[in-house]
């Protein structure tokens, strides 16, 4: 998202995103660091709203935030979408996963065993299944949750090292969106021991996100971008539609000659969906909107990260409204006014604060000189929602709130962190029913409460709970 987590970003980094003119987002490295959803469960109410979140491969190990945690919070009940992040592209322009530092991770994926009390549906993982690890939980998350789709989502800040070289020519980029089906939609996993193999992982996801962050723009330190990635993103789009709609005919094909006496199948519409940028400049630079939007179902707009932590003053991430400013509402009316059709936008919303220290100048903090980004659980300058929260509760902080602009802030004097709390994100959900639009995007599912309390506040504001 990314998009979005300071935990990925060096303070280098941050300065070359914004330099190139984009607001920095997630990367994939650090260890520590959507069509509607269908009919769901209690009830079968299908959302009038996306509600799209990822989950991130990573958090299961400092985090100890597990797939189950989805369940026994409540989120997976108000989700149609989880997207799983990230999957990486290599030198030679595939998709691959792998067990290799700073790369892949396939035991996180397939190959980690879960005991009962780990798992979704309470059922130790054997030595012998084909799937294990987040991918065989996030199976039975779905078959818990009916209708709830899972997406892998591609590249993050960390992870778009290679799109630009492997989409220049039309065989790249069909051999690219080739091996990413095979991997995930087709599910044909590497073998790993008693892991993986041809089908391994078939049916699990429902759709691809790309993240690729960003074409014709600067991000991550090694990143490569091009004049020519903004028609050479476009047309990798269209390949995967055109690749994704095809294997989906040929399922429906081939169920049509088993012959079950059931009519003839409809061929099922994976999702595609996108990643994509908040500033103008990036977005004319890497982003052909109007042609863009015919193949996605929707795209996660950038709704944070508008200000970090590394900057030298303090100042908000996610604002609603800002004057001469990145805002939510700026960043909409950016991508309709560029041919965005409303419905498909889905807006993006943190889990997560940016934090600064050596705050000084008074006043309430907002807009001032900052020494450093402020000390934190992960990383310096982000810190999960459930630690603000408490942060906010213990006294020694004031919250403060810019009720017209839609946003607040905590300042104790000194250190000063800009987030998202349940009454800024209920704001945001009226204002995305207000405007006509898609839905909602959570970055990171990790950064929540363990009951769920922002995708709770949002679910409600949507859907007049």
């Amino acid at each position: 998202m990314r998009r979005r987590n300071l935990t990925r970003l060096t303070t280098a980094a941050v300065a070359l995103a914004l330099l190139g003119g984009i607001a920095p987002a997630a990367t994939a490295s650090s260890g520590h660091d959507r069509d509607n959803g269908g009919d769901r469960d209690k009830g079968h109410h299908r959302p009038a709203y996306k509600s799209v979140g990822y989950f991130t491969q990573w958090g299961i190990y400092g985090r100890d935030f597990q797939v189950k945690d989805l369940d026994t919070s409540g989120a997976a009940a108000k989700l149609t979408h989880i997207n799983y992040a990230f999957g990486n592209v290599n030198a030679e322009g595939k998709c691959f996963t792998g067990n290799i530092p700073g790369q892949a991770d396939a035991w996180a994926d397939y190959a980690r065993p879960l005991d009962a009390a780990g798992s979704v549906d309470g059922v130790a993982d054997t030595d012998t299944q084909p799937l294990a690890g987040n991918f065989n939980q996030l199976r039975e998350l779905k078959a818990k949750h009916p209708g709830l789709k899972v997406m892998i989502s591609l590249g993050g800040w960390s992870y778009s090292t290679h799109f630009s070289d492997a989409v220049r020519t039309e065989a790249s980029r069909k051999a690219l969106v080739a091996s990413c089906v095979d991997l995930y939609i087709k599910g044909n996993l590497p073998v790993d021991g008693a892991r993986g193999g041809q089908g391994a992982a078939a049916g699990l996801f429902d759709g691809i996100d790309v993240d690729w962050e960003w074409p014709g723009s600067p991000g991550n330190e090694g990143t490569v971008y091009r004049p020519e990635d903004k028609k050479n993103f476009t047309a990798l789009i269209h390949e995967f539609r055109t690749q994704l709609d095809a294997y989906a005919k040929s399922r429906a094909k081939a169920a049509e000659g088993k012959g079950h006496g059931h009519g003839k199948p409809k061929p099922k519409h994976y999702d595609l969906s996108a990643y994509v940028a908040a500033n103008p400049k990036a977005i004319d630079a890497g982003f052909d909107v109007k042609r863009l939007m015919k193949d996605f179902d929707f795209v996660n707009i950038q709704g944070y990260d508008y200000h970090v932590s590394g900057e030298k003053k303090t100042a908000q991430q996610s604002a609603l409204y800002a004057k001469n400013d990145f805002s939510v509402d700026q960043t909409v009316r950016d991508w309709v006014r560029r041919g965005a059709p409303k419905h498909k936008i889905v807006v993006g919303m943190p889990t997560y604060g940016q934090g600064w220290t050596g705050v000084t100048g008074g006043g309430t903090g907002m807009g001032q000189p900052a020494t450093a980004p402020a000390p934190a659980t992960w990383a310096a300058g982000y810190e999960d929602y459930k630690v603000l929260k408490q942060l906010a509760a213990s006294g020694t902080y004031k919250i403060h709130r810019d009720v017209k602009n839609g946003h607040a802030w905590l300042f104790d004097g000194k250190t000063l962190w800009t987030y998202d709390d349940p009454q800024v994100l209920r704001t945001k959900a009226s204002y995305i029913r207000d405007k006509g639009l898609g839905g909602a995007m959570f970055w990171s599912l990790d950064g929540d409460t363990e009951n769920g309390e922002l995708i709770t506040a949002v679910d409600r504001g949507l859907n007049r709970r």
